[in-house]
């Protein structure tokens, strides 16, 4: 063999050796290409869906705005034993007055007057700092539906995740709300009024016409919506007026801000339970504490308002204590929250857990000054 057949031999066996290594390169590029055209041929209707999709989740400005105009001012505070909601501070601006914070976040005229002691309430100044009265102790009885306190001029909502409260107007002295166990029979909107006899009577004394129904609109006193109630004659409706919710100024129905009954009466089904009560004077546990929260009816704390709420704190601790016979309350800080009397929950002493063998065997019948300095002592 020739020196040119052995170099053909040798490029040949070079070549030979090579042939794996080529298909691997030439099936590698195959594949890359057709990984690259599937990546292009999918990338359009890919991006396309995910762009419908998210076209199809977002909600237009009015659906925002509709759904934000439905949910609740005040927010729903989970249920603490007795107790619901927490204090918190605000800073007011130059502009502020009560009444204008009171709309502005659902909160009653009175209630933010007698938790901030000291503030003027038509003027409180730039960068103040008051108090935002959203504790509560929660009132007696069932808690289901509404339940609202004439003692305190606030509704509360009992739902599955908490409770909501909220400031309402009611009646006067002369024209006082009922007392009562109703329901909701229908929700309205855009209510037309009916004034009563009664009503266009008063305004026929002082000079003033009024007609026997007044239409929706701005010059309606019951405001946007309404809840009738089965007791007959009776509301839980809007305003006309941007002052009054949290006082005593109707002539015995419930008014509320526009801004919460609008809301509200979406939020209340037909049938809903309605319990009116008058409870001054409230007290509950939680954990361990015992809390009370005592409430004087005006801003001005007469001392005629001052011996009746001292006489319905006593009946509501001995009647609490009889109930609970393991708690332990302090004099002090009872004689502080009567002496406020300005709606603010106090801790006022504690249950106390004892184990059988720490129960005293019962004691004979004391005598007057043993009973004297057990009151002294826990009221």
């Amino acid at each position: 063999m020739g020196s040119r057949d052995v170099g053909l031999n040798r490029r040949v066996s070079n070549l030979g050796c090579r042939i794996p290594e080529l298909k691997y390169m030439v099936c590698k590029q195959f594949i890359g290409f057709v990984v690259s055209w599937l990546a292009l041929a999918l990338a359009t209707p890919l991006q396309a869906e995910s762009e419908r999709q998210a076209t199809g989740d977002e909600l237009s400005a009015e659906q925002l705005e509709e759904e934000a105009s439905r949910k609740p001012r005040v927010p729903t505070f989970a249920i603490e034993g007795d107790l619901a909601g927490e204090l918190s501070v605000m800073s007011t601006r130059y502009e502020d007055t009560f009444a204008a914070i009171g709309n502005r976040d659902s909160l009653g005229y009175l209630e933010l007057v007698k938790a901030n002691p000291g503030v003027d309430p038509w003027l409180p100044g730039e960068g103040t700092q008051i108090t935002v009265p959203r504790h509560y102790v929660l009132p007696d009885g069932k808690r289901e539906g509404i339940v609202i306190n004439l003692a305190e001029y606030r509704l509360y909502y009992f739902t599955e995740d908490g409770v909501q409260v909220y400031p309402v107007g009611v009646g006067t002295e002369d024209n006082p709300s009922p007392l009562t166990d109703a329901e909701v029979t229908m929700p309205l909107e855009s209510p037309a009024w009916y004034p009563p006899a009664s009503i266009r009577a008063e305004y026929e004394e002082s000079g003033d016409y009024l007609p026997r129904m007044i239409p929706p609109g701005p010059n309606n006193p019951l405001g946007t919506h309404a809840l009738m109630l089965s007791e007959k004659g009776y509301l839980i409706h809007g305003t006309n007026k941007l002052f009054g919710v949290g006082m005593q100024v109707s002539h015995g129905c419930f008014r509320m801000y526009n801004e919460d009954i609008s809301r509200f009466v979406y939020e209340v089904s037909k049938g809903t339970p309605v319990r009116v009560i008058k409870e001054p004077v409230k007290i509950g546990v939680k954990d361990n504490e015992v809390w009370i929260e005592v409430h004087r009816p005006k801003e001005e704390y007469s001392e005629q308002d001052r011996d009746r709420l001292w006489r319905e704190v006593s009946e509501a601790v001995e009647e609490f204590r009889r109930k609970r016979p393991g708690v332990e309350v302090q004099r002090r800080a009872i004689e502080l929250a009567l002496d406020q009397a300005d709606g603010l929950p106090r801790m006022i002493g504690e249950r106390v857990t004892r184990v059988a063998n720490e129960i005293p065997e019962p004691q004979k019948a004391s005598s007057d000054g043993d009973a004297d300095r057990e009151q002294q002592l826990w009221f």
